[in-house]
C-alpha cells in the first residue's frame, strides 16, 4: 500500500534514518545527476548575469543591442530552467537527452562567438574585456557539463530501449 503510514495514524516514532530519508532511495547515478544539474543550473545564472550586464548598459545609453549578447542571455536562461525542470526527481531526464543536446548545441554556438571575440584579445587593463574572457570559460564550463548529461542521457535512452520487460515475456526490467 502507498500510503502506509495513513493506517497507523501517527508519524511520531518514526525517526529519520538513512532508510527513510529523501537520499535513501537515490542511486549513486541519481545522485551525481542531480548535482550535475545543479552545477548547470547555478552556471546558466551566472551567464545571465555577466552577459546581462552589458545589456542594460546598452538599454540605459539608449544604443544598439548586439544580438550576440541576446543569444547569450538566452542561452543562459534556457539552459537554468531546463536543467531545473530535469533536477525534479520525477522526471526522467535522460529519455529527454535530445533537449540536453538541443541546449548543448546553443551553448557550442555562443562559446563558438565570445570564444572567437575574446580569447585572444589583449585586455590591457580593460576591466570590461577580462569579464568577458572569464564569461567565455563559464560559457565553455556549462557547455562540457550540458554534453557530459547529453551523453549519459544518450547512452541510458540506447540501453534501456533495447532491454527486456515483464510486458515483453523476456525478463524483468528495472528503470
Amino acid at each position: 500500500m502507498a500510503f502506509k503510514f495513513l493506517s497507523r495514524g501517527s508519524l511520531k516514532s518514526e525517526k529519520a534514518t538513512l532508510g527513510t530519508s529523501l537520499w535513501s532511495g537515490l542511486s549513486i547515478g541519481a545522485a551525481i545527476r542531480i548535482v550535475l544539474r545543479f552545477f548547470q543550473f547555478v552556471l546558466g545564472l551566472t551567464i545571465i548575469g555577466l552577459y546581462a550586464v552589458d545589456l542594460d548598459r546598452a538599454r540605459k545609453a539608449g544604443v544598439y543591442i548586439d544580438s550576440k549578447w541576446v543569444w547569450a542571455v538566452v542561452c543562459g536562461a534556457l539552459g537554468a530552467l531546463v536543467s531545473l525542470l530535469f533536477m525534479l526527481p520525477l522526471i526522467k531526464a535522460w529519455f529527454f537527452f535530445f533537449v540536453d543536446a538541443f541546449v548543448f548545441l546553443c551553448y557550442l554556438v555562443a562559446f563558438g562567438i565570445f570564444g572567437k571575440m575574446y580569447i585572444p584579445e589583449n585586455p590591457e587593463g580593460n576591466k570590461g574585456i577580462v569579464r568577458m574572457k572569464n564569461a567565455v570559460w563559464v560559457l565553455l564550463t556549462n557547455m562540457l557539463l550540458w554534453f557530459a548529461t547529453m551523453s549519459y542521457g544518450a547512452v541510458v535512452f540506447w540501453k534501456n530501449r533495447k532491454a527486456s520487460t515483464r510486458l515483453t515475456g523476456r525478463g524483468a526490467q528495472h528503470v
